[in-house]
């Protein structure tokens, strides 16, 4: 018998393996208990609150305050504030209110002309009792404005306006004449005026006249050291100078009767505390006596 050609044998395809699930992402938004628009309304609502009750504050300061006090919120909240025994800085200087403790940019400290406008307090109107400033106050602004004019009038004098501060004391009224690095009332470490010192008293001398009391006239110095075998010291110059002061007022037209004494406390009533040296801390003050040492000293 012949042989028969083997027949392959055909077997069933394997299944197709099932597709994969689908993958759900589900998203949750979980709401809290701020309402449609979050907590911020919060924050803002706060905001306009504190600021409505400053405001509020503010009307009520202003309804129930003097002018005096008034006067003294506005000096202790503005940055001019000079903290030293009888002496505040106000804050509404008549020229823009610029005060001596501004800041100076001058590249070194014995330099010699200022610009910038004299610190003058304004007067005010209105007062608590008779419907106007107290007889200080005006006492004070009268002489501010005469000296401001004066040297206003005066090519020499106007650029030397910041040079010149009008304050009260409860001793008086005090004028002080500040040396910077661009201004000196004396010759370097001497009792010599400088000849535009010399006008400036004249200017005062003039204010002063028309005032009835009487003066103390005191020197103060920065507290730069003396050189090693100098004789003199920073008590003997202030007081130096404070003569030398009080002997120019003479010759400008003030009677020997109306100066009570004259003082010098070297560099121990600093005008910049922060920087002993700054020029600034050398000046001379004139203080018009009030009020019981005003009196007691009316007669020779």
């Amino acid at each position: 018998m012949g042989s028969a050609a083997l027949k392959p044998v055909e077997t069933a395809p394997e299944p197709l393996p099932p597709p994969p699930a689908p993958i759900i992402v589900k998203k949750v938004i979980v709401q809290g208990g701020d309402g449609h628009h979050g907590g911020a309304w919060k924050v803002a609502y706060a905001d306009f609150v504190t600021a409505m009750m400053a405001f509020f504050l503010l009307l009520w300061l202003l309804g129930s305050t003097t002018e005096d006090q008034r006067k003294g919120l506005a000096d202790y909240f503005t940055p001019t504030l000079v903290k030293m025994r009888e002496q505040s800085a106000g804050a509404d200087g008549l020229l823009g209110g610029s005060s001596l403790v501004d800041a100076d940019n001058y590249p070194h400290a014995a330099g010699q002309t200022g610009t910038e406008a004299i610190t003058i307090p304004r007067d005010t109107q209105g007062g608590p009792t008779e419907g106007g400033a107290p007889d200080t106050e005006r006492r004070r602004a009268a002489i501010a404005e005469q000296i401001a004019e004066a040297m206003a009038q005066r090519a020499r004098l106007a650029r030397l306006v910041r040079q010149v501060r009008v304050v009260d004391t409860p001793e008086g009224i005090r004028i002080d004449l500040v040396d910077d690095a661009d201004f000196s009332m004396f010759h370097l470490s001497s009792t010599v005026l400088t000849p535009d010192a010399r006008e400036l008293l004249g200017v005062i001398s003039g204010a002063v006249a028309e005032q009835d009391g009487q003066l103390i006239v005191r020197g103060h110095t920065d507290a730069l050291p003396w050189r090693s075998g100098v004789a003199a010291n920073n008590w003997s110059l202030s007081t130096g100078r404070a003569e030398a002061t009080r002997q120019e007022l003479l010759r400008a037209g003030l009677p020997e009767r109306r100066f009570d004494r004259i003082e010098g406390v070297a560099d121990r009533e600093l005008l910049i505390r922060d920087n002993p040296a700054d020029p600034r801390n050398r000046r001379m003050s004139i203080l018009l006596l009030e009020g019981r040492a005003r009196s007691l000293g009316a007669n020779p």
